[in-house]
């Protein structure tokens, strides 16, 4: 029996975070979000504020939709001028989370895991997305925002997130062929969600909850 590995894929505002979360307390398997960072720092000796640069540059360039860098696995070491390079970077998070996919039964959050994973048959890949209303009330729920600047935000998230998508993957984000589940999470509750993904994991890794 290989490992259970489960990557995410969320609109903002969908809940998809909270939902990674309390299916990984559920399964009782570990779960990356923004450790992916601190890990990647910490294997190649870059610090963790640049990653959080190169991902702030990439958000605010006019011209990253237009710019393509499919990862195809190779990476520069760290004699390589390009070691630190916004590619590089993203090279030193998917080698983390390759590492992870085949050290563990985890839950991985965003940074395109689904595609760095593609190859693996071990892997359950999600996305979660929410209507409009459903994701504006969460994030009302978070912030003093009014209506038009939460639409903005959800906007503008959910633009860069597709956009850093397209440019690492080649793919489109929202694309549901992408993904094995695609689930509306506001259709039913939390519990409700995670018995659907139970329900998914006991056809296609059979005997995996049975022996947790």
């Amino acid at each position: 029996m290989g490992r259970l590995v489960i990557t995410i894929a969320r609109g903002y505002g969908s809940g998809g975070r909270t939902m990674g979360r309390l299916l990984a307390e559920e399964l009782g398997i570990n779960y990356y979000d923004r450790e992916l960072v601190r890990l990647a720092s910490d294997k190649s000796g870059i610090s963790e504020a640049m990653f959080g640069e190169v991902d702030e540059r990439v958000k605010t360039n006019p011209f990253f939709p237009r710019v393509k860098r499919t990862y195809h696995g190779a990476g520069a070491g760290p004699e390589s001028g390009n070691f630190a390079s916004e590619e590089n970077l993203f090279h030193l998070q998917a080698e983390v989370i390759k590492e992870l996919a085949e050290n563990e039964d985890c839950i991985i959050i965003g940074r395109c895991a689904d595609y760095v994973l593609k190859d693996n048959p071990d892997v359950i890949r999600l996305y979660c997305y929410a209507p409009l209303k459903d994701c504006m009330e969460r994030e009302r729920a978070l912030s003093g925002l009014d209506d038009k600047e939460i639409i903005r935000k959800i906007e503008r998230i959910d633009r860069n997130r597709a956009e850093y998508y397209k440019c690492y993957t080649g793919r489109n984000w929202n694309d549901a062929s992408n993904y094995d589940l695609c689930l509306n999470t506001t259709s039913m509750s939390y519990p409700d969600l995670i018995s659907v993904v139970k329900s998914y994991i006991k056809v296609h890794h059979p005997g995996w909850l049975e022996n947790r």
